[in-house]
């Protein structure tokens, strides 16, 4: 297959780290691509800071990231809370961003009784100072039932990275995420092309969702990866990494 020579930027799930990007990292880089897979603030080597929680605050910090290593525009994807990051970037920052790729994330606000689980989740780990509530509450959602039933070492890796996270930064995400707005009219007036990924047994962020943001999107393809849930690049990686490289080449070919 043709190599691709792009700066691609990947931003991870909630409550993970840059870590997850490992197998996505490797294979990218093998065809040419400069991968940058930064840690959200809290989370990995990422300080907390004390700015109030607002994923627009994430999205400055992808911004500086950029300016710091002289990148004009960059192939942007994230996941999950890394796919509001992702919006939040189109809203404050879409001259960055030449090429967008949504996994397993959706455009739409928390309904109240979302924002209320969040807040609970966030009272919880401050209270409790453990991560009980992620391995309880939080953990059995993230995969999908084959994962849960098939792929013992997927689940194992996946609760080890959740376990690293500090109380401050599950709350403080947990609170920016309860904020965020809905992105459908940003995603209406993006005219990058887009792909769109999804775990056809992704229970949080749903085949339906996807279908939202593709449609919202006006130059998107959206793909649904089989026997999968919300974490596709750490249950399915080889799956997901033939569709990122697949998309990759199309924007070259496409001279994009």
């Amino acid at each position: 297959m043709t190599a691709v020579r792009r700066t691609v930027v990947l931003l991870h799930a909630f409550p993970l780290s840059a870590q997850m990007w490992t197998e996505q990292s490797a294979r990218l880089a093998e065809r040419g691509c400069q991968v940058l897979t930064p840690d959200q603030r809290g989370f990995g080597a990422i300080p907390l800071g004390d700015d109030p929680p607002s994923l627009d605050v994430v999205a400055d910090d992808v911004a500086r990231l950029l300016d710091a290593d002289a990148l004009d525009q960059v192939v942007l994807g994230g996941i999950s809370m890394g796919g509001y990051v992702a919006m939040a970037m189109l809203r404050r920052h879409a001259d960055r961003v030449c090429a967008l790729i949504l996994m397993d994330t959706k455009a739409s606000a928390d309904a109240p009784p979302a924002v209320e689980n969040r807040e609970r989740i966030a009272r919880t780990i401050l209270a409790e100072r453990t991560p009980r509530v992620l391995v309880d509450d939080v953990l059995p959602g993230l995969v999908g039932k084959t994962t849960r039933r098939e792929r013992p070492q997927a689940l194992a890796r996946i609760r080890s990275l959740a376990e690293e996270a500090s109380p401050e930064s599950v709350a403080w995400a947990q609170r920016a995420m309860a904020a965020r707005p809905d992105s459908t009219d940003t995603l209406r007036g993006t005219t990058v092309p887009a792909l769109v990924l999804v775990g056809e047994e992704d229970e949080l962020s749903t085949v339906e969702d996807a279908q939202a943001m593709a449609d919202a999107l006006p130059r998107s393809r959206l793909v649904t990866v089989p026997r999968a849930g919300h974490l596709t690049p750490l249950e399915t990686p080889a799956e997901v990494n033939a569709e990122l490289t697949e998309f990759l080449v199309g924007l070259d070919a496409s001279r994009i």
